[in-house]
């Protein structure tokens, strides 16, 4: 089943206690975002209502003893998206209340579905696969209605062997 818009929304929403997602791409080509990336990469200053929407989602979840965080695939050298990321994205979402770890697959993958396929378990119960082109433009999401049992393990194993973003990033120059 696609999921969009609305029923998106609804799905991401229903979770009970936890949202959690793997994350691959190495870039996303999100037009919403294009205008952010181009200025980070100009060097110039990150505004102060930068992502403020999704951190106000967070918060919620939050406040209402819900969970929320991922797992940052990376591979060095970073891309200009994931610096980007790196600087401007990831702190602010850390300080909503999102757990957000790395794990950096530079020189082993763990034998991790990394296949550029991204996706959001839900209450360890619903995954939603977040469909992108080569560039990293989404294509689509869609619900996920199969084997639960080897998404639970790549969770396992992707938490084990990630750090805590703040540990990754330690002495590491994101910035242009």
């Amino acid at each position: 089943m696609i999921l969009d818009g609305d029923s998106w929304d609804k799905f991401f929403d229903a979770f009970g206690r936890e949202a959690w997602r793997f994350e691959a791409q190495p870039t996303y080509t999100m037009p919403k975002e294009r205008e952010s990336v181009t200025r980070f990469l100009r060097g110039e200053p990150k505004p102060s209502e930068h992502n403020v929407r999704w951190h106000e989602r967070v918060r919620s979840y939050v406040e209402a003893g819900r969970s929320i965080g991922r797992v940052r695939v990376v591979r060095r050298p970073l891309t200009d998206y994931q610096r980007y990321q790196f600087a401007w994205g990831i702190p602010g979402n850390i300080q909503a209340g999102e757990d957000i770890r790395v794990l950096d697959v530079t020189h082993d993958d763990y034998n991790l579905p990394l296949t550029g396929r991204d996706w959001w378990m839900f209450d360890e119960q619903r995954i939603a696969h977040l469909n992108f082109r080569s560039d990293g433009t989404q294509i689509n999401r869609e619900a996920y209605e199969g084997d639960l049992a080897p998404y639970l393990e790549w969770k396992r194993i992707a938490l084990e062997r990630a750090v805590p973003f703040h540990e990754y990033v330690k002495g590491l120059d994101v910035l242009p």
